[in-house]
C-alpha cells in the first residue's frame, strides 16, 4: 500500500496495478486514489470495464489507443474474474500496451498461477488488501475521530470496534454517525456508542450463545425473537451459531491444553479484545456439548435445505437443547 502512495506522491506510476483481497474499503480507497492521480477528471482518456462479461476485443483495442491530448490513458477493470480463468489475450494486451496506457485491476480473488497475474507481478505492482489487524483498526479509528476534533479513549475505541466488527466500510459509516451525534462534545463516550451504533447480527447471535452458556433460555429466546422481528433469516442465524460453536470448540480444546490467551486468539483468528468473552463462553459448555452442537447444527441445516424441517424450528431445537440446565 505504501508503494502506491509513494507512486502518487512522486507522480511516477507502474503501468499495471492489481488490487485484490477481502477488504473492500481499502480496495476502493486505493482504486480511487490511483484514478485521481493518473487521469483526474479526464473522461476522454479513461475507460471502465466492470463485471465478468467485459468485451475483450474492445478492451484490447482501447489498450492500444494513444491518449488524446494527454500523456496517459487509464483503463480500470473491476470484478472481471480474469485472474481466476484463462486470460491469455488480456495478458498479452497488457504486456504489449504502449507506455502511455496504464491499467488498474480490482478483484476479490486471484489465482497466482494465472498468466495475467504473472505479467502484472513482473511488470507492475500487486497489492493484496487483507482484513486489518486490531492494532491497525484502532489506530485508523482514532485518526477518523481526531480528524473531526474528537477524542476517544483506547477502551472506548475497543468497545466501538466490538460493536462494528472489522469491516472498514462499516467502521467508517458508524464513526461518521457518531461524530455527527456527538457534534457538541469533544470526546466520544461509551454512552454515545450505545446510542448510535447498530448492533450487527453477529453480535446478537454472539449474545445468544453467551446466554446459552449461562443456561438463560428465556434471554436466548428474547434475542432470537428480536432477530426475527428484524427480518433476519433463521438459516443465517443457524449458520452463525454453527460457526460460533466451532470457534468455542477450538477455544475449549486449546484451554484444555493450557494454551495462553494470545496463542488461542492468534490460532483461531479471534480479535484480542474478544478473546476473554470467548473463553468465558467456552467455560459454560463441555467439549462434548460443543462437538455435538456443531454436528447437530450441520444436520439441521441439511434437513431444512432438503425440506424435512422448518428453519425456525431448527434454531429453536438448538436453543431448547443447549439452553437447558445441566
Amino acid at each position: 500500500m505504501k508503494h502506491i502512495l509513494d507512486n502518487i506522491k512522486k507522480n511516477e506510476f507502474e503501468h499495471a496495478y492489481l488490487i485484490y483481497g477481502e477488504e473492500d474499503y481499502l480496495k476502493n480507497f486505493y482504486k480511487n486514489k490511483l484514478k485521481e492521480a493518473i487521469c483526474g477528471d479526464d473522461t476522454m482518456n479513461f475507460s471502465y470495464y466492470g463485471g465478468k462479461d467485459i468485451d475483450i476485443k474492445d478492451f484490447i483495442d482501447t489498450s492500444q489507443t494513444m491518449p488524446f491530448f494527454s500523456e496517459r490513458r487509464l483503463i480500470l477493470v473491476e470484478g472481471s474474474g480474469l485472474f481466476k480463468k484463462s486470460s491469455t489475450e488480456v495478458a498479452e494486451a497488457v504486456d504489449i500496451a504502449p507506455e502511455s496506457t496504464y491499467f488498474v485491476f480490482v478483484e476479490d480473488e486471484v489465482d497466482k498461477r494465472n498468466k495475467l497475474f504473472k505479467i502484472i507481478s513482473e511488470k507492475g505492482y500487486v497489492c493484496e488488501m487483507k482484513e486489518q489487524k486490531e492494532a491497525e483498526l484502532m489506530t485508523w479509528g482514532v485518526r477518523i475521530f481526531a480528524a473531526a476534533d474528537k477524542r476517544i479513549t483506547k477502551s472506548n475505541m475497543a468497545y466501538f470496534l466490538s460493536k462494528t466488527g472489522s469491516d472498514m466500510n462499516n467502521i467508517k459509516n458508524e464513526a461518521d454517525k457518531l461524530i455527527d451525534y456527538a457534534k457538541d462534545s469533544e470526546e466520544i463516550t461509551k454512552e454515545d456508542i450505545d446510542a448510535v451504533c447498530i448492533v450487527q447480527i453477529q453480535d446478537k447471535v454472539f449474545d445468544m450463545v453467551e446466554a446459552l452458556a449461562m443456561r438463560d433460555r428465556d434471554k436466548v429466546l428474547r434475542l432470537y425473537s428480536d432477530l426475527l422481528e428484524l427480518k433476519e433469516p433463521p438459516m443465517k442465524i443457524l449458520a452463525i451459531m454453527g460457526k460460533q460453536f466451532a470457534t468455542l470448540y477450538g477455544v475449549k480444546c486449546m484451554m484444555d491444553n493450557n494454551s495462553p490467551q494470545g496463542e488461542i486468539a492468534d490460532k483461531l483468528g479471534i480479535r484480542p479484545f474478544f478473546i476473554s468473552k470467548y473463553i468465558s463462553q467456552a467455560k459454560g459448555f463441555t467439549s462434548k456439548e460443543l462437538e455435538c452442537g456443531m454436528k447437530e447444527i450441520a444436520e439441521y441445516d441439511y434437513m431444512v435445505k432438503s425440506g424435512h424441517m422448518e428453519d425456525t424450528y431448527a434454531v429453536e431445537l438448538i436453543i431448547m437443547k443447549y439452553g437447558r440446565t445441566l
